[in-house]
């Protein structure tokens, strides 16, 4: 996979046929290439796979696809980070499995934590483009169901929330499939009891994972080198710094890396976060100074600063001279 885009599985093609879903049509709806399925890696960009997400529930007519999709999960539909959590004892060390692996089918990350109530699993998508409602909440329902299918039993979810939760008929599509309905909350998240995050796996493999697991470690190895940390950084910061979020600990958990192994390995790159937080400003400064539609003092704001005054400072150290002096000297 390449960083940054979204894997899609060779089993999507036989899912949609089994759901009887028109895929040169959704193609077309979508805008990508009629013979996209054919290569045998299918990687997309967000924007595209969103797109494709909307075109599936447009084409289809069904605003719940995601409850029909989440009903028709299976082990058969492979993915790395679904093979390796059915291959776990139980729910937790799948959630943790799940975590480790996700990124090689897509931009996202998932934090496990232990929570008074149980276990709590929060998915975060890239902030722009955001993401169909409908593909959200069918990643949560993913998510109850892959505990389902490792349990062999009907696991409820003792919460499970998002950002914008599906209402009317789709609402209570998703509530007849999980069990409880979806809330509103801040970010998307589904919380397990302690019972059933200790509940044992009926699929568990220890040998088969012993197998499986060097091969996992060599993709996700390949995908870090397609990637250096930094440009990982980097990356993570144009979509935070807008937000006010320039701080090691929001990339952090938008890498889904603890502190200590970013700061560790931006070290071995022979960098440090807060150089590469320095570029990056740099260049996005430079970028907004080369528009005249932007005051400095919104520079200042989309670069991730509370005051203007500590812009100008910066930007001062970075180059030698003040944003106005750089704005004009950019001017044709």
């Amino acid at each position: 996979m390449t960083a940054g885009r979204f894997a899609l599985s060779p089993a999507t093609v036989a899912l949609l046929a089994d759901l009887g879903v028109p895929v040169p049509a959704v193609l077309r709806v979508a805008g990508l290439p009629g013979d996209l399925f054919l290569s045998p890696q299918v990687s997309l960009a967000p924007a595209q796979f969103y797109a494709l997400w909307t075109a599936l529930e447009s084409v289809t007519g069904d605003p719940a696809f995601g409850v029909t999709m989440a009903g028709r999960v299976t082990a058969e539909v492979f993915q790395p980070p679904l093979f390796a959590a059915l291959c776990s004892p139980d729910l937790r060390h799948a959630a943790e499995r799940m975590a480790a692996h996700k990124r090689l089918i897509g931009p996202l990350t998932l934090t496990v934590a232990d929570v008074p109530e149980g276990l709590r699993l929060t998915v975060t998508w890239p902030e722009r483009p955001a993401p169909p409602d409908g593909l959200v909440a069918f990643e949560l329902a993913f998510i109850v169901v892959l505990a389902r299918l490792g349990t062999r039993a009907r696991v409820v979810p003792a919460a499970i929330t998002m950002p914008s939760p599906p209402r009317g008929a789709v609402g209570e599509a998703y509530r007849d499939l999980l069990g409880v309905p979806f809330g509103p909350g801040g970010s998307a998240v589904v919380t397990f009891s302690a019972a059933d995050a200790d509940r044992p796996f009926l699929t568990a493999n220890d040998e088969m994972w012993r197998v499986f697991e060097p091969e996992l470690r060599r993709r996700l190895a390949v995908l870090d080198r397609v990637e250096s940390t930094a440009d990982r950084v980097r990356a993570a910061l144009l979509e935070l710094l807008p937000a006010g979020h320039a701080d090691a600990a929001a990339v952090s958990r938008r890498l889904a890396l603890s502190a200590r192994t970013l700061q560790r390995r931006l070290a071995d790159e022979g960098t440090t976060f807060q150089a590469v937080l320095d570029r990056t400003r740099l260049a996005l400064a430079r970028h907004y100074l080369g528009r005249p539609d932007v005051t400095v003092a919104e520079v200042a704001f989309l670069l991730g600063y509370d005051e203007p005054s500590s812009f100008y400072r910066a930007f001062h150290r970075w180059s030698g001279t003040t944003p106005q002096r750089a704005r004009a000297a950019a001017a044709p």
